[in-house]
């Protein structure tokens, strides 16, 4: 049972951290050892995300239509090519490489070695800090129909470092999207795109991982199935009913508060830690 208390928990936390700029990786990994809980995993915390990115799909699931169908017609019909949604395809496809990528070349090293909550202290500020710089010299010039291949690309580099927690997936992609001129509602827009296939592509690899008990890294928490669906479940539903509002928050009002939220949730993990409460 305390499993499954525990799993709903982390299912409504990552429903309400997973479309803001303050990373719910990082939020899965200090919360349950501040708790006492242990380290959730990187198998759990990818897995359970898959729920947030159905909200997203179906939230998005008229654009996706669109963009999918202008895709592959695209392949066949040399008309289609220059169309938005087609080349948005393309954007989507190439600025996935870089996560897909690093996420299997450094599998062991983002299990391991990435979920140090020294680094995660760390991160929290310092992307934290660029997102604000970003915010504030970003020219808002562009909007999503002036997408190019490079700025996807650019965009899908940035990304990847988000394998890091505490980096924030969309934190690095809002980052990369406000310094190459990009309006808020255009780098967001695009960022809940990109991470569609990274976060289902990364959920489904892990989905082996669950219920392999006793085989969990010292530390973590040791899930099985059920807690990992409920707590799959209960971030779709947090999720969804949450995203219209975050989406357009995120999309037209200034970064600030998430910065000051990162900097002070990361210095009070380090402060945590150098303390001796909490153990990296």
């Amino acid at each position: 049972m305390a499993d499954y208390l525990q799993a709903v928990f982390l299912g409504i936390l990552q429903g309400l951290t997973e479309f803001l700029p303050i990373s719910s990786s990082a939020h899965l990994r200090i919360f349950p050892e501040l708790f006492g809980w242990g380290d959730a995993g990187a198998a759990f915390t990818a897995v359970i995300q898959i729920g947030t990115e159905l909200a997203v799909l179906i939230y998005f699931r008229k654009d996706i239509w669109r963009i999918a169908r202008a895709w592959v017609l695209s392949l066949f019909k040399p008309e289609y090519r220059g169309a938005l949604d087609a080349r948005m395809g393309w954007f989507i496809i190439i600025g996935s490489l870089p996560i897909v990528i690093l996420g299997v070349l450094l599998k062991d090293v983002i299990e391991e070695h990435f979920r140090n909550l020294w680094l995660i202290g760390c991160t929290l500020i310092v992307l934290g800090i660029v997102l604000g710089i970003a915010d504030r010299v970003g020219r808002t010039d562009k909007v999503i129909k002036q997408m190019t291949l490079r700025d996807a690309a650019l965009m899908g580099g940035a990304q990847a470092l988000a394998l890091v927690p505490g980096v924030s997936r969309s934190g690095a992609t809002l980052s990369m999207g406000r310094f190459l001129g990009y309006d808020r509602e255009a780098a967001t827009r695009f960022a809940f795109l990109l991470a569609i296939p990274a976060v289902v592509g990364a959920g489904v690899f892990e989905l082996k991982e669950i219920g392999n008990v006793g085989q969990a890294h010292a530390g973590e928490a040791d899930y099985g199935w059920g807690p990992t669906i409920t707590a799959t479940v209960v971030s779709f539903v947090v999720g969804y009913a949450a995203i219209a509002w975050l989406l357009r928050y995120v999309s037209t009002k200034s970064y600030t508060p998430f910065v000051v939220y990162r900097v002070l949730l990361g210095g009070g993990v380090l402060a945590l830690l150098a303390a001796g409460v909490l153990t990296a």
